[in-house]
């Protein structure tokens, strides 16, 4: 199944991918968050579905598509997870994941624009592929990892890396401002995508290839990722984890390259859709 909610912001509704065109579910009653994939609702979606297939309401284009996962609990970053990014960094290939978090109030829509936020001059691009937590996840074994898969998204790991790495501490900061997490369009479960360790992973800005790798190139695979990380945490349903970024940031540039309002960010996974985010400049509401 291809999951995905609509609608203005905090007014969302729940939908479905089929044969390439959206589908209203809000029949369904439920939302994607944390109680419904804690509940098997995937299982319990797939239901609906074979018995309300056939009168299901198209939604109409031109209707905003936001995160195709309610708010989650928590969004966990891995850093330094594809060694051309390291090298183009500066940085030496991490023994072990280096893990940050992006705050949850940076979730976004697919399309949503990206703003610059306020007093920032280096903000930076970096498409990745996210895992959506399953089921509550704490000391799992890599081998078992696989159970607590509820699918997969196309995510933008926006960063701000003036506020990332020279205004000290830890990398939060550069990396939670509101809109700097865009994903979607939609949640892909496991059995749409043929083999997560092989899909192309792109990214261009106003048109101009700037990322173009492939996910056979993680340095840490998600079984362990997600492994490593329920050591230190609990994983809750809904949680996702963003597994890293290809070479190609702005940061890597020399000089660097960053972006600026009127900019035009298009993104993509193979089976995982594009994505596209206008910048915009910071503006007090």
């Amino acid at each position: 199944m291809k999951l995905i909610r609509y609608g203005e912001i905090n007014q969302e509704k729940t939908g479905v991918v089929l044969n390439d065109q959206y589908y209203d579910t809000s029949a369904f009653g439920e939302d994607y968050n944390e109680l419904f994939f804690e509940t098997d609702g995937l299982a319990r979606l797939k239901a609906f579905l074979d018995a309300n297939q056939a009168s299901l309401m198209p939604i109409p284009d031109g209707v905003r598509l936001s995160s195709p996962v309610a708010r989650p609990s928590k969004i966990v970053c891995i850093g330094l997870n594809y060694a051309d990014h390291a090298k183009e960094t500066g940085a030496a290939i991490p023994p072990e994941p280096v893990v940050f978090m992006k705050s949850t109030t940076a979730l976004a829509g697919p399309y949503d624009d990206i703003i610059i936020p306020k007093n920032s001059v280096k903000t930076d691009w970096e498409v990745e592929l996210a895992v959506v937590i399953g089921k509550k996840a704490s000391y799992v074994e890599e081998a078992d990892a696989h159970h607590y898969i509820a699918g997969y998204a196309l995510h933008n790991d926006v960063s701000e890396r003036e506020f990332q790495i020279e205004r000290g501490g830890t990398w939060d900061k550069g990396k939670g401002c509101d809109t700097f997490a865009p994903i979607g369009p939609f949640l892909a479960t496991p059995d749409e995508i043929a083999d997560v360790d092989n899909l192309r992973i792109w990214l261009t800005v106003n048109g101009e290839s700037m990322q173009n790798g492939t996910t056979s190139n993680l340095i840490f695979k998600i079984p362990f990722l997600i492994s490593y990380l329920s050591q230190f945490m609990t994983l809750l349903p809904g949680d996702v984890i963003s597994t890293g970024t290809p070479a190609g940031v702005g940061l890597g540039f020399k000089p660097p390259i960053y972006l600026k309002a009127g900019d035009v960010v298009e993104l993509g996974i193979d089976g995982l859709g594009t994505s596209k985010q206008t910048v915009k400049a910071y503006a007090a509401h």
